[in-house]
């Protein structure tokens, strides 16, 4: 077979174009998994359940859609690197129940509201899917799902909420745990679990 210049700039071209139309599906594959995340969140909002159970309901919400293992080894920061693989392993569960939770305990501020997915775009390490949060009495806000397909599959990496980063926010109050246990980690992973 003769390569002519013809096919190889054919080539290139859609060499060039595959990027972009991989992207655009990664786009697409982040949207519709926040769709997903936001219209699971608004039917436990809308669904009058007593708190403890809508606790419950949104922290497996969280431990459905967000990439806790990423989550957890970023807040640990460079300690992760010093844990075993046991550690962190059990770090990686009691830090995704302890966040869980935690979300969860705010979600509930979401009762009377809805969250409205706005749009979606390609950033540096996903992708930007950006949401309007409108509650009664409240001025709408912005919340930003940070998405990446790092597990095989589409997952939340970071939520940036009018400005408040997640994973910033997780790595300074671990940090902060963990150097009040002297930087014992599985001191940290016993109280994070009794959270």
């Amino acid at each position: 077979m003769t390569l002519t210049r013809r096919a190889l700039l054919g080539a290139g071209a859609a060499l060039a174009l595959w990027p972009a139309a991989a992207r655009a599906q990664d786009v697409a594959a982040a949207r519709a998994l926040v769709d997903r995340l936001v219209a699971e969140v608004n039917a436990v909002i809308a669904s009058g359940v007593p708190e403890d159970r809508m606790i419950a309901q949104f922290a497996q919400i969280f431990q459905a859609y967000a990439d806790a293992p990423t989550i957890a080894r970023y807040s640990l920061g460079a300690d992760a690197r010093a844990a075993s693989p046991d550690q962190l392993a059990r770090y990686t569960q009691a830090f995704s129940n302890y966040v869980a939770e935690k979300y969860g305990r705010r979600f509930r501020e979401f009762v009377g509201g809805e969250i409205v997915v706005e749009d979606a775009r390609a950033v540096p390490n996903g992708i930007e899917v950006t949401t309007t949060a409108i509650f009664r009495n409240q001025a709408p806000f912005r919340a930003d799902f940070w998405v990446s397909e790092a597990t095989g599959q589409p997952k939340f990496f970071n939520l940036i909420i009018e400005g408040v980063n997640m994973l910033l926010s997780e790595r300074t109050e671990v940090q902060a745990l963990l150097d009040q246990r002297g930087g014992d980690i599985d001191r940290l992973i016993a109280d994070l679990s009794a959270m």
